[in-house]
């Protein structure tokens, strides 16, 4: 029997590939969206139509809608972690850094999810993974570095966005740490998701409604586009997919999607909002994929 660390497999290499080329471009279809719509109201149609696409992908597999009282409050706490304070965090973050930078942040959930699976889920962190993720967070420091000298809304704003997007690891984080948990895996994938989707997607109306006012929508045929692009494949394929591999390898080992998302979200920038490359972002860069792919190579990086 061969030895090889179930993450080698192509029955986990292949949902990698595909959760990492889809979110890797949404970064840049993201940007599109905040032209006219106020942010809450673009995360609400988005899992509006992600929830409504699960639960019907729920009803197929007959899996059926109801829940208990126990996988109700899982849902309504996961859509608040998942899809309200993460996109709300994201969103936001791209008013004041360019999409690629926000994906290289968000590559560093690795950390976050490491050690909140150690707290909550017992998982020890190998040496490895600590090393790796050391070298990563360098990277990042370098980043930072960039925006703040090159950022044209100065310094401050592109601290600002970073902070932001931070924010939005750390919740993104949360929710990732919850799928892998008993209580998880106690309710069909489907039905628990598109709840969570909707319950977000609701908490995200009301916020809207009470900061932004009433509803707005960007008549742009690519705006339209974008919001079908972001639900149905960008939110209810990826999650089902990613949340799947949590349950199959554990939180840590799943972040690993986030190695090669930067890259292809910064190219995508780099062709479409002109992102400027310079020695010292293209070596942060590096440090950061570096720092991860240190990590993945860790034969046991959690256990």
């Amino acid at each position: 029997m061969s030895d090889a660390p179930q993450s080698t497999r192509l029955s986990v290499l292949i949902p990698f590939a595909i959760v990492t080329l889809i979110w890797g471009s949404t970064w840049i279809v993201i940007r599109d969206q905040l032209s006219v719509v106020p942010p809450s109201w673009s995360v609400t149609y988005r899992f509006t139509v992600a929830g409504v696409t699960m639960l019907a992908w729920a009803l197929l597999r007959g899996d059926g809608l109801r829940m208990d009282l126990r996988g109700w409050r899982f849902a309504v706490l996961l859509g608040l972690a998942q899809f309200v304070f993460n996109f709300n965090f994201v969103y936001r973050a791209e008013q004041h850094i360019t999409s690629g930078v926000v994906a290289v942040v968000y590559a560093l959930l690795l950390v976050p999810n490491a050690v909140l699976a150690r707290i909550f889920l017992g998982q020890k962190m190998g040496r490895q993974l600590v090393i790796g993720s050391a070298i990563a967070m360098a990277g990042v420091a370098l980043l930072f570095v960039h925006e703040a000298r090159l950022s044209p809304v100065g310094p401050h704003a592109a601290m600002l966005g970073i902070g932001i997007a931070m924010l939005g690891v750390l919740s993104a984080s949360t929710a990732n740490v919850m799928q892998a948990t008993n209580t998880a895996k106690a309710y069909p994938m489907a039905t628990a998701l598109g709840w969570a989707m909707l319950s977000g997607a609701a908490i995200d109306a009301a916020f809207a409604y009470a900061t932004v006012g009433a509803p707005v929508f960007d008549p742009r045929p690519s705006y339209g586009l974008g919001i079908l692009y972001l639900g149905v494949l960008g939110s209810a394929l990826t999650f089902s997919i990613y949340f799947k591999l949590i349950r199959t390898i554990g939180p840590a080992k799943a972040a690993y999607t986030s190695v090669l998302i930067p890259v292809i979200a910064m190219v995508f920038s780099t062709v479409f909002e002109g992102y400027r490359w310079s020695w010292l972002a293209a070596g942060g860069a590096v440090l950061v994929v570096a720092g991860l792919v240190v990590a993945l190579r860790a034969r046991r990086p959690n256990r």
